[in-house]
């Protein structure tokens, strides 16, 4: 008789063909991708996180805490039932009982006694408040809901996958008879201040559905993806390219598929390219094919429907780049800054890189860094932002007395902005740190490019629009051959010494260097935009 499948909580969040993959015997020799270093350092500090919590709750509930070992020689669901039974108010690292009718088994980073039963309670390393008002949260040395209350000051932070996540131990909880009356649970988040509380029965869903009715719709789907796969069934999941593929360990199995297929989710993704294959239109080629004439009958939302056939036609002829003008355009100034910010999750922003150009006004030209060494969250941040926005007003304020014009870009600038304004926020009244008004009416004036923006206008881009990506058609390369946002997180631990260790100099270098590279590479692309080199990139109409 074949073994039950069993699922845990992630499948609901999971690409359906990754759980078939997951889960089909045949392919578990096949070779997979090696975990991506950012994923892997976000994986460790999520883990150091959810113990400097559980360290906090021991502390503070003292008889009243348990915590389930890892590892133990016997059955760690025996020992949460065990505690459950024992009415012990707070239950961490807890192991639920498998339910094999329902497929489902699972942890929980902690369980807390409300009335005759256990509520789940999830430890994140992410926010889950935003400024506003409506939360219902309890302080976090009270994790319980009876405690909890509306904050005037918080609302929560849409996370589904936590909701999700809830969902399923709430499903486990009643599989053995321990849930507590009312179907909710908690979220502790980083800034591990309080306990955001869900009601996962509220009808808060797209559609007026609750979160219970989401899971369960979703778990019921994946089960039977897995089920299938584990009984060499006909696969209900085949591979198509999507956002999630990119850090999957699968995608060489499903990338190899895909091109095997010239499937045409390699130059589509996600529903658009599910809508092209019903129209059976299921392969890069047969997209090349149709008339531009005929685009408008594309039922495409992700992509604009005659950039959609311009794309597989560049793929075809392997083409990582096609103006969709003849001639390009970016604003340009006298005096030019580049900026390049760095940030450690959603713990801050460390570093502001700058490469200053164009007319002279009396300062060094080249790249400079406002930067903070010490582990964030860190007052000293609040330091290194009002130092580069000192810095940054002071050189626009010599432009203007020059009678020169002004000009900042970045490369994509959402992140720029969110740390501008957060900055301003949090350190509001520190010295040099600027309003949130003042931040937000430059970011929104024409002094403020973004780069990212003026790429995805003009050109064609088979590959993504990354910085990574368009900078090496410009003619730039990062000096560091692991240059990349997630492996710099990486660095900035070594650099600074999370978790303990000895503060690595040598990463710190490397950092600069990498942030350097950054701005110089958006220095270099904008050039490049407005020079006469950028005329050998192909022309949309002439594929």
């Amino acid at each position: 008789m074949k073994e039950k499948v069993l699922l845990d909580a992630s499948v609901v969040t999971r690409c359906r063909r990754r759980v078939h993959l997951e889960n089909d015997p045949s392919m578990q020799d096949q070779p997979q991708a090696p975990l991506d270093l950012g994923i892997e350092q976000r994986i460790a500090d999520a883990a150091e996180h959810r113990r400097a919590v559980a360290k906090l709750l021991s502390r503070l509930h003292g008889p009243d805490w348990t915590e389930i070992p890892r590892g133990a020689p016997v059955d760690r669901a025996e020992l949460t039932l065990d505690a459950m039974r024992a009415g012990i108010r707070y239950i961490s690292a807890a192991q639920l009982p498998s339910d094999s009718g329902s497929g489902r088994r699972g942890t929980v980073d902690l369980l807390v006694r409300s009335g005759d039963g256990y509520v789940p309670v999830l430890v994140v390393r992410h926010k889950i408040t935003d400024p506003g008002r409506g939360a219902r949260v309890s302080p976090v040395e009270r994790p319980l809901p009876e405690e909890a209350s509306t904050d005037r000051l918080r609302k929560v932070r849409a996370q589904p996958r936590d909701q999700l996540r809830l969902a399923h131990a709430v499903r486990l909880l009643q599989a053995c008879g321990m849930s507590a009356a009312a179907d909710q649970g908690g979220v502790i988040g980083v800034e591990a201040d309080v306990v955001v509380w869900h009601d996962l029965a509220a009808p808060n869903w797209p559609g007026g559905r609750t979160a219970l009715a989401e899971y369960d719709a979703r778990f019921s789907d994946r089960l039977a993806v897995a089920t299938a796969a584990a009984e060499g069934a006909e696969p209900l999941a085949e591979p198509s390219r999507i956002n999630e593929c990119k850090g999957c360990p699968w995608w060489p199995v499903c990338e190899q598929q895909l091109r095997d297929r010239r499937d045409v989710s390699l130059v589509v993704r996600g529903e658009d390219a599910t809508a092209l294959r019903d129209l059976g239109v299921s392969t890069v080629d047969e997209l090349a094919e149709m008339p531009l004439e005929r685009a408008e009958e594309l039922p495409l939302t992700g992509v604009r429907n005659t950039d959609a056939i311009l794309l597989a036609k560049a793929w075809l002829q392997d083409l990582p780049l096609v103006r969709r003008v003849r001639d390009l355009s970016v604003p340009r100034a006298d005096v030019e800054v580049d900026v390049d910010m760095e940030s450690y999750g959603d713990s801050g922003a460390y570093l502001w890189g700058c490469w200053l150009s164009g007319a002279d006004i009396g300062q060094e030209q080249g790249y400079r860094a406002f930067v903070s060494w010490e582990p964030l969250p860190s007052d000293d941040e609040g330091r290194s932002f009002a130092e580069f926005w000192i810095w940054f007003c002071s050189v626009r304020r010599l432009a203007y007395e020059r009678g020169l014009t002004f000009r900042a870009y970045c490369y994509n600038e959402l992140a720029e902005n969110r740390w501008m304004l957060a900055s301003a926020q949090r350190f509001a009244g520190k010295p040099g740190v600027p309003s949130v008004a003042e931040v937000r009416e430059f970011i929104r004036s024409a002094e403020w490019v973004d780069l990212f923006a003026s790429v995805r206008e003009q050109f064609l881009c088979p590959n993504g629009k990354g910085l990574k990506v368009i900078a090496p058609s410009a003619g730039f390369g990062w000096r560091d051959a692991e240059a990349s946002g997630e492996n710099s997180m990486r660095w900035y631990r070594d650099a600074v010494g999370l978790g303990g260790g000895t503060p690595e100099l040598s990463q710190r270098d490397r950092i600069l260097r990498y942030n350097e590279d950054d701005v110089r590479a958006t220095w270099t692309i904008r050039r490049w935009m407005t020079s006469d080199e950028v005329r050998e990139i192909p022309f949309a109409e002439d594929l």
